[in-house]
């Protein structure tokens, strides 16, 4: 049978208080919505629906990379009246699985376990056991230990209360069973709204066997409603890619300070510092050294590469055995050769620098090419920009630059030249000679240094 996934994503989230739409606020850098749809995606759903209500055409436009089937639900009158706002797109002979935009971590496999007990004659729900079941509705279980019901904690007694069980609201059924169902739902009861919880009593009605499947954690199945809630679930999913880190082979100085927003793979014998952030794809080789509170964003990192504190990195390559920072900014497009050395308050963006090649401290390097033991003094800059387009600097192997001097490009200074400290070159510079471009300076004597006048 295909798979229909239907994702309810149509709710305001109040408790959030905030202009955006619950389901687009993040968690590891990234929204709600993206883990569900993504799931989704991951099971192979013939067609992925998500309803949407409070912010439609925000949440739209922010997943609007994703292939799904947007269904609006204009009136928020529950999650059976959300449900039957798919129906339409739904064939009978499909098994429908119901997920939810603010719950974000539930696991591709906990979702395989759950479609693996559907059939024509049975629904699969998926609970959780609970230390404190509060806010959740109560699995209702007969003698026979068979699921009979769902009640929500509103409409609960003290005793079904006092059930540690409780719903997560993912289920899996047949399109015929739902579409015979959701027509029947009522709304007498504490919040006014159409239930999709009350078609557990009518598969049990119908003789139905109602499969529980449990879910291995309660964060995997954990919605989110408040900030608190967002903030507690992101310091659990951040620990447990910290362990992920620690057992390839990773130290980390302080897991609790470690925050990956995409993708982290690691070598062995990596050190990571308190406060790193690491987003997107990142890639470390084996014995990377890193400082703290560096961000590294899209980028890989070769072995033995240290890392000092405060350098950020984003769309970078670098190569083995490099020295980074302190206080470096390696901009999109930076290419590190071995063993290439970017000091402390130093930018390069677009810009290959060859091996062994330094830029030690105080300078930009942008839209450049460098070869083989190159050294760029302090306060060095490639005028790379005239105002409309960017300019190649070419820098050959050996060149030195002294410090405080500024290549307007285009510029090519060409492998052994020496470029005095100072200067300011706008020529072509050839092979092996020292070009000095500074004024003359002058010396006035006898030069009195204005003072303040008395009031």
């Amino acid at each position: 049978m295909k798979l229909q996934v239907v994702i309810l994503a149509a709710g305001q989230g109040t408790r959030m208080k905030s202009k955006l739409p619950k389901v687009l606020h993040p968690l590891a850098g990234k929204p709600f919505l993206e883990y569900v749809v993504d799931n989704a995606l991951a099971l192979n759903a013939h067609n992925t629906h998500v309803v949407v209500g409070h912010g439609a055409e925000v949440v739209k436009k922010h997943l609007d990379h994703y292939s799904v089937d947007w269904v609006e639900q204009t009136e928020q009158l529950g999650t059976g009246h959300a449900v039957a706002q798919a129906l339409p797109a739904i064939e009978d002979d499909s098994v429908v699985l119901v997920l939810y935009g603010d719950v974000p971590l539930t696991s591709k496999e906990t979702l395989e376990e759950l479609l693996g007990q559907v059939s024509a004659n049975s629904l699969a729900l998926l609970t959780v056991n609970l230390s404190n079941p509060t806010g959740y509705g109560r699995i209702v279980r007969d003698e026979r230990g068979c699921v009979q019901a769902i009640v929500e904690e509103k409409d609960a007694s003290d005793e079904q209360r006092k059930i540690s069980e409780g719903n997560t609201g993912i289920l899996a059924v047949s399109g015929a069973k739902l579409k015979e169902w959701l027509p029947k739902l009522s709304s007498d009861n504490a919040q006014g709204e159409y239930y999709l919880t009350d078609t557990i009593a009518m598969a049990a009605a119908d003789g139905m066997e109602v499969v529980a499947v449990s879910a291995k954690t309660e964060e995997e199945v954990q919605g989110i409603n408040s900030r608190q809630q967002q903030a507690a679930l992101e310091r659990w999913f951040q620990l447990q890619q910290a362990n992920a880190l620690m057992v390839a082979g990773a130290t980390l100085a302080d897991p609790a300070r470690v925050d990956i927003r995409g993708k982290v793979s690691t070598g062995q014998d990596v050190f990571i510092d308190v406060n790193a952030v690491f987003e997107g794809d990142v890639l470390l080789g084996n014995d990377v050294k890193i400082g703290p509170n560096v961000q590294i964003i899209n980028s890989s990192i070769g072995d033995g590469v240290t890392i000092h504190a405060n350098s950020v990195i984003e769309n970078a390559e670098i190569s083995a055995d490099c020295q980074i920072g302190p206080y470096a900014r390696l901009r999109p497009g930076t290419r590190l050769a071995e063993n290439a050395k970017i000091g402390n308050f130093v930018e390069i963006k677009q810009a290959d620098i060859g091996p062994g090649s330094k830029v030690n401290h105080l300078s930009y390097v942008g839209d450049a090419k460098l070869g083989r033991d190159v050294n760029i003094g302090a306060g060095t800059i490639t005028c790379n920009y005239d105002g409309a387009n960017k300019h190649l600097t070419d820098i050959g192997d050996g060149v030195f630059i002294g410090s405080n001097s500024a290549l307007v490009a285009p510029i090519k200074v060409e492998a052994g030249a020496t470029v005095g400290a100072g200067s300011t070159l706008s020529a072509d510079v050839e092979a092996e000679a020292l070009v000095v471009a500074r004024s003359k300076a002058r010396v006035i004597r006898d030069w009195k240094r204005p003072v303040k006048k008395p009031k």
